[in-house]
């Protein structure tokens, strides 16, 4: 692994805004995923009646949440472009069984995606001249 690969799991910037101030906007991630309670609920492993995001947010969630929004983050900084990241997450994938990269989040198969988009990003990354 090269120097500059430890560091590509962290967005660079936050073309979403979806870290203000340092924490998460885990409504904003939620609504930019087209998440509905139960969606998250199953996708964070909690029960929908611990789904909340107030002060009181459960561990797992936030967590779950905020890998989501890194996710999101990671893909936006490659596109650029909010309509186009959303519509990437919602678009079946071929290189993903035909499954949209939302749903592969909200059925518990997140970390493959992860994955998936951190292999992405390296592959399409532009060489630098030494």
């Amino acid at each position: 692994m090269n120097r500059a690969a430890l560091f590509d799991t962290v967005p660079k910037d936050d073309p979403l805004l979806l870290f203000p101030g340092g924490d998460t906007d885990y409504q904003r991630v939620v609504k930019l995923l087209d998440f509905k309670k139960r969606d998250v609920a199953k996708a964070s492993q909690i029960s929908i009646q611990s789904v909340r995001y107030d002060q009181k947010i459960p561990k797992e969630l936030e967590e779950r949440v905020r890998e989501w929004a890194v996710a999101l983050s990671l893909v936006a900084q490659y596109f650029k472009n909010e309509h186009k990241t959303v519509l990437w997450f919602k678009t079946p994938n071929p290189l993903l069984g035909n499954i949209a990269p939302r749903d592969m989040i909200r059925v518990g198969r997140f970390k493959k995606l992860y994955q998936f988009i951190l292999n992405a990003l390296g592959e399409n990354e532009l060489p630098t001249n030494p």
